[in-house]
């Protein structure tokens, strides 16, 4: 993981100034509060989707083209990673006890593909639709079954938030997309106020007053997604991820308010 750890340190040099002062200041405020209940409760599952991850040379060759294609995924590479992992342990979590082991980790391997390949085409209009397409163009060079590869193209153009999503046409990978959806607004949570929103207004120099002309917009469209989970494991912990987005997202904006509100 040597290369993708020099990644993230590159990806991270766009956050200097304010921007890196406000990211610092909002994790400051995050480690005041408790993790996430699923990481809590969950430890074990997430446990064996980061070593599948971290051995699976699929997932290695995927994020060397991730990599290389830094600067145009949007929300970073962190975030890339941790969908991908979370997404493997939502699948572990759902079809535990109804499936063979064998069977378990391939759906995480197609999990991981999907996760760190659905924010390919971030920074484009329709995202979604255009990050399946070019996410089926990178997979066939990959030794996987053309369904399966087809799963993870349909489960990257089933991720945005609030647009209906399509039932996969093989409905055994239906929990691929499911899982991917459920682990990428996980994201929403406290890592929307750590790290998200510091990597998508650095690159465009939006001032820090400007931002918070948004926050109250934006916590109420996070508070949308409370609803839309598609797993029992996303319904049952999603929302937790918001709710403590949501106070972290309020303590951030009062102590900006604070800091740049009479300039």
């Amino acid at each position: 993981m040597r290369t993708y750890d020099k990644t993230i340190r590159k990806v991270n040099d766009v956050l200097t100034g304010e921007y890196l002062e406000a990211k610092n200041l909002s994790e400051r405020i995050a480690a005041e509060m408790e993790p996430p209940r699923f990481y809590l409760e969950k430890k074990g599952e997430m446990d064996v989707s980061h070593r599948l991850f971290t051995d699976a040379p699929m997932v290695n060759a995927g994020l060397k083209i991730v990599e290389d294609r830094a600067d145009r995924i949007g929300h970073g590479l962190s975030h890339v990673r941790k969908v991908a992992v979370e997404a493997g342990a939502i699948v572990i979590i759902e079809l535990n006890g109804t499936t063979s082991k064998e069977d378990v980790e391939r759906k995480v391997l197609l999990a991981h593909l999907a996760g760190i390949l659905h924010d390919i085409k971030r920074k484009e209009p329709e995202h979604a639709k255009r990050g399946a397409e070019e996410a089926g163009r990178i997979l066939e060079g990959f030794d996987l079954e053309e369904r399966e590869r087809l799963g993870i193209v349909e489960a990257i153009g089933n991720h945005e938030a609030f647009k209906p999503a399509r039932p996969l046409d093989d409905p055994s990978l239906q929990i691929i997309s499911d899982a991917l959806y459920d682990a990428d607004k996980f994201r929403w949570g406290p890592d929307n106020f750590t790290e998200t929103v510091w990597m998508m207004v650095a690159p465009r120099k939006i001032p820090i007053l400007s931002v918070l002309k948004r926050f109250d917009g934006s916590l109420k469209g996070i508070e949308r997604i409370k609803g839309t989970f598609r797993t029992p494991t996303g319904r049952g912990y999603g929302p937790d991820f918001i709710c403590r987005g949501l106070e972290i997202g309020k303590r951030v904006y009062e102590a900006l308010e604070r800091i740049y509100g009479s300039n």
